[in-house]
């Protein structure tokens, strides 16, 4: 399993974590001053600050994995301008008919 794919998967599991803490808490709101509220309040803050904490990891992931990609697409370009060139044409020649096909 790939660091992003475990990210992705941890993530969602503090999110349903959230939800069923959220759920439990609203069951609990009869007695906020008992334990159980304040139980399932701790929880949930826990839950929701692990929550946080893992979208900003999956973002720093993301934005240095998108950097890394911009700096090979930028050295490639670069070592290769007139593939680099003859690809754009290809892919524009490409958009082109597939816009022109659904006119």
């Amino acid at each position: 399993m790939s660091s992003i794919e475990q990210h992705k998967d941890q993530l969602m599991h503090d999110l349903n974590q959230v939800i069923r803490d959220a759920e439990e808490m609203l069951k609990n709101t009869e007695q906020q001053t008992g334990e159980g509220f304040k139980s399932a309040k701790a929880r949930f803050e826990q839950t929701l600050k692990n929550a946080k904490a893992e979208v900003q990891r999956v973002e720093d992931l993301v934005i240095t994995r998108t950097k890394d990609a911009a700096k090979a697409t930028d050295v490639y370009v670069k070592e290769n301008p007139w593939q680099s060139a003859g690809i754009a044409a290809g892919v524009g020649l490409l958009l082109g008919l597939l816009i022109g096909r659904s006119k």
